[in-house]
C-alpha cells in the first residue's frame, strides 16, 4: 500500500470537505458524492486497510465497529426498521475506486437485486 494519503485520509483530516453523518475513535460515516440510493452513506474505519479481506484479518474488533456504525448510520438515515443494505466492494471488478475499505450503507427505497441480470 501507498505511503500517499488516501481521499478518506484527507477528509478526516478536514483537508477535503465532506458531509458527515457520524464519528466516532474508530469510524467516520459521510454521504457518497454520487448516491446510488436515496440513503447511501460510507462507513471508513480511521485505520487504514485496502479492503475487507485485510481488515478482517488484521483486525476483526474494528470490522465489528464499522457494521456498528452501519447500524448506527441507519438509525441516524430513518431506514433502520424498513431495510438496508452493507456493502464492501474489493478491488476494481467489485467497483472499488478508493482503496481504503468502506462499507457502503444503502437504502431509503426498494433496492432490488445484485449484479448482472442477464
Amino acid at each position: 500500500m501507498s505511503d500517499a494519503e488516501t481521499l478518506f485520509e484527507r477528509m478526516m483530516a478536514g483537508e477535503i470537505p465532506a458531509d458527515v453523518v457520524y464519528s466516532d475513535d474508530t469510524t467516520f460515516a459521510i454521504r457518497d458524492i454520487r448516491p446510488q440510493s436515496r440513503v447511501h452513506v460510507l462507513v471508513v474505519p480511521r485505520t487504514r486497510y485496502r479492503n475487507v479481506a485485510e481488515l478482517a484479518a488484521a483486525d476483526p474488533q474494528l470490522l465489528a465497529d464499522v457494521i456498528a456504525t452501519a447500524a448506527k448510520v441507519a438509525e441516524i438515515e430513518g431506514i433502520k426498521d424498513t431495510g438496508y443494505r452493507v456493502v464492501f466492494n474489493t478491488d476494481s471488478d467489485a467497483g472499488q475506486t478508493v482503496f481504503h475499505v468502506h462499507a457502503h450503507v444503502l437504502g431509503g427505497e426498494p433496492l432490488g437485486l445484485f449484479g448482472r441480470s442477464d
